[in-house]
Parts: C-alpha cells; structure tokens; sequence
C-alpha cells in the first residue's frame, strides 16, 4: 500500500495507530515532541522519562480486555514483550466474590477477559520498543508540531495538507495527504482547525472529579496481599473512590478519586502523608500499603481538568475536515474512572484502518470513519457520562444538611445497590456477561436488557438483603466525618498544607 501518513504523537494512541496501520504496508511516520525513552530499564524509564507530552503518565493504568485482545490477534509478540518486561495479566477469575468461588466453572470466552496491567511507562516503552522494530515505521523524538499547513475548501470544510514545526530547534515543513492527531489530552490541533472555520461539532461538560495517585513498591521479599483473603482493593465511599492497580516488578500504584466540590478534602490529599493516611484508614487498601507490606514511592501525581468531551468531524453527514484523522484524547474523552482512554485509542486506530482499506477518497473516508466512531465508542461515552452525572449528584447531597433522598432515588439506588451488584456479586454468568460491557466487547447495557438477566437481577432484589447477606463486601471504609477526624483534615492550618487550585499539578 503506497501511502504516507503522518502520526502526530507517538503516546499510546499514536503508538496503537502504527499497530493498526503497519501490517497495511503503509510507512507510518510518528512525530513526537517528547525525547525517547532514556534507558532500558522500566524502573529508570518510570523516574526519568519526561512526557510533557503526557501529564497523566504516572496515573494509574491498565489496558482493558478489547485492547488486550488487538494486541493478541494481530501482534502476539507484543504481548511477550510485555510480559518480559513485567506487565501482569488479571484474569476473569481473580475477580470472582467467595461466592462465586466456591463453585466456578471455567469457560474457553474468560481468557478473552482479561486486563494488562502495568505502569504507564513500562506499557509505553514496551509498545514502542515493538513498534521501532517494524520496518515501514519511524519515530521522530523531539519533534514538535506547532501548527497544521491547510487551506480552505468551502464554507465550513478545511483541507489540511502538512504540518510545520521544530525538531531538535530547527525549522521543519512536512507535507502528506494522511495526517492522524493522536496528540491526546494537551493537543491544540483540532482547534487550530475549528478557529479556521471547520465547522466540527463538540459537547463536553465537566466529570466533577479529580484524581490523586502515588506510587507503591513492595518490600523484599513482600508478595501482594491474597485477594481471597482480604476486602475488596477498590471501593465507592461517596465522597470518594478509591482502588489498587497491580504493576510490574513489584510496584503498584494507588488512586483515590475526589469529587471537584469536595475541597478540603482534595486540598489535603496532595501531601502525601495525608494520602497514605487515607490508605491505612480503608480495609481494602491496608493490606497493600501497611509499612510492613509495602513502602510509597514519591510525591502524589494529581490530574484535573476531566471533562467528557465528544467532537465529530462530520456534521449532517458532510465532513468538515479533509486528510485529518483525529483519535484518542483529541476526539473523545471520558472520565478515566474505568480506564477506557486506551481502549478508545485503540479500537479508534482499528476503525482507521478498516476504513482506509475500504477507500482512497477523502470524504468518503471522513464518513465511514465517523459513522463507525460512532457505533464502536459512543455508547460507552454516553454510559460514563449518565454515571459522572449521578456521582455529581451524590457527591453535592452529600455536603448538603439535612439532605433526604426522594422516594424514586431510593429504590433507583436499592435497585443498583441490592439488586445488580449483589447479582453480580453471586450469578458468575452475570458477571460474564457484565465484564463483556465493562471491557467494551459489547455494549455496555446489552446484559442487563437481557430479559433473563433483568429477571435474575430482580430476583436477588426481592430476596432482600437478610439472604443476600453473605454477598455484601465488608464496609468499604468509614464515613466522611470519621475519615476527616482521623486524619485532622478540619485543621489544615495546623498542618500546613499547600493549597491545590481546581487543576492539581501533573
């Protein structure tokens, strides 16, 4: 295939683009304004690798089933690398309740749910590694795109023709007919189209939540604690979320999430003595980070600014743009909370390429590509999005004296609460069939419209909670008023903490 395209980004969505693109025989071009990896090493790559490309690189992450199984069917290799380079496999069974457990039966389809975890870094220099092997692929490091070279095609479509930039401080014009944004999170290129007059649609509205994460390393010797054996690792207090994500050579990483109006609380959390004090006051979490487990590794990373945000190049079925083939972060965002972003990237990455195979003509790709964006990612979207706007709510009522719950909100939150999470929590084919909408192998609402599901979940509703008993996780952890006591944060003063703004350092 005789085609030049251009990658602007070489993170993970540029990364999952010469993956999908390279075994077309396309030579795929990654433009990078970051340096390469500095070493070999994942724990020297993980202190010393600067990505202001990526702010978010040392929050917690993990690559869904959907992204796991690209990787799996057409670059079996990668997954070694993986591995060889310690990122973990947690399979469908690591995730059952005693319960379910007790009387498992496994099936060929639960390998296809199963997670990658790592850290961030170690996942990229793994990816990357691979991806400079292939031969019809080039990363250019230190190259930084500042603007894309276009020129007007009629009322509210724009062509875009090349890029303009420096590498390395020197002037460089490249000119191609395949341009993919994958520039992510603090890309500036699709706007620099919409100034332009691309008529490109967006609706975007705050997640209400920010996330603080710090890094952990077992101690020698020191194995991660039995799951069987102790409360869930992750957890839904209200006022925060909080969950364990395992990583390679013996770290693992701790992320709490904080509703955006909860601000003494997300003030607070930033010093990291505070952090690991909200650690050791939840049961699912001490375990992992007592001194006689596990040691923290450096300062808390905080990520702001989470918005979910949904554009389309294409508006009444006419493209708006030409030659530009915006994905990841660029063209849709989610809150993090369930760790799609990867996911998206990638199954975006294999829709371009299923499209570019299908035709040459530029419209028509901005079309087909669109029309699937939407089929593949939208509903997940909408699904995060209905969730961010409840958490919202919850979070505002729980600051809110004297606030009583409707009548209809509370069998809405009984229905949830006592009827699918305890299904789930028993019925080990229930949970099948969820873990497929949780890992984006179907939609995310598909099992419980299911009318035999819908039944099954209502009948462990209606046993009601006496039999249900044993189901029910331990207590996640303690209310707001006690966490606060605990830790003091009603006296900040004394504790002579820094204030954080709404967008907390990366």
């Amino acid at each position: 295939m005789s085609e030049d395209v251009l990658v602007v980004g070489a993170g993970i969505g540029g990364l999952c683009t010469a993956l999908s693109l390279a075994p077309t025989g396309r030579q795929i071009t990654l433009l990078e304004r970051d340096q390469p990896p500095p070493a070999e090493d994942p724990d020297v790559v993980f202190l010393n690798w600067h990505r202001r490309g990526a702010g978010h690189v040392r929050q917690s992450h993990a690559f869904l089933a959907r992204l796991r199984n690209i990787i799996k069917q057409h670059h079996p290799e990668l997954l070694d690398d993986l591995k060889a380079m310690g990122a973990r496999d947690l399979t469908f069974d690591m995730m059952l309740s005693d319960i379910q457990r007790a009387h498992y039966q496994p099936l060929p389809e639960d390998s296809d749910l199963t997670i990658i975890t790592s850290r961030r870094t170690t996942l990229e220099l793994a990816i990357r590694r691979y991806v400079e092997r292939l031969e019809n692929v080039t990363i250019r490091s230190g190259f930084f795109v500042r603007k894309l070279s276009t020129r007007p095609v009629a009322n509210g479509v724009v062509e875009v023709i090349g890029v303009s930039g420096e590498q390395e401080d020197v002037p460089v014009e490249l000119t191609t007919k395949t341009i993919v944004d994958a520039s992510g999170k603090s890309g500036f290129l699709i706007e620099q189209l919409m100034e332009e007059g691309a008529a490109i649609t967006e609706e975007s509205e705050s997640a209400g939540i920010l996330y603080f994460t710090r890094h952990y390393r077992l101690l020698p010797g020191m194995e991660e604690p039995d799951r069987t054996k102790n409360p869930p690792a992750s957890g839904d207090l209200g006022y925060i979320k909080f969950g364990v994500f395992p990583g390679d050579n013996g770290c693992f990483s701790i992320t709490i999430s904080v509703p955006e109006v909860e601000t003494e609380l997300r003030k607070a959390i930033m010093n990291p003595d505070i952090f690991h004090g909200i650690t050791l006051q939840l049961p699912g979490l001490y375990p992992w980070t007592n001194s006689e487990r596990a040691e923290p590794r450096g300062k808390v990373h905080g990520m702001g600014d989470l918005h979910s945000r949904w554009r389309d190049v294409v508006t009444d079925g006419k493209p708006t743009v030409l030659n530009y083939y915006p994905l990841g972060d660029t063209l849709v965002r989610t809150n993090p909370l369930y760790g799609r972003g990867c996911s998206f990237a990638a199954v975006s990455a294999e829709l371009l390429r299923e499209t570019f195979d299908e035709t040459s003509d530029p419209e028509t790709r901005q079309i087909i590509y669109n029309k699937r964006l939407r089929n593949e990612l939208r509903p997940y979207y909408i699904n995060q999005r209905a969730q961010d706007r409840s958490a919202i709510k919850r979070a505002e009522a729980a600051l809110t004296p004297g606030y009583k719950k409707s009548w209809r909100g509370r069998i809405i939150e009984s229905f949830f609460e006592d009827g699918v999470r305890i299904a789930i929590r028993s019925d080990v084919d229930l949970l099948r069939q969820a873990m497929r909408g949780f890992h984006m192998l179907e939609h995310p609402n598909k099992w419980l419209g299911k009318p035999k599901n819908f039944s099954r979940v209502l009948y462990y509703w209606a046993r009601g909670k006496k039999r249900n008993v044993a189901a029910y996780p331990p207590e996640p952890g303690p209310d707001r008023t006690e966490l606060m006591r605990a830790l003091e944060i009603d006296h900040l003063s004394d504790l002579r903490l820094e204030a954080v703004e709404a967008k907390p350092a990366a």
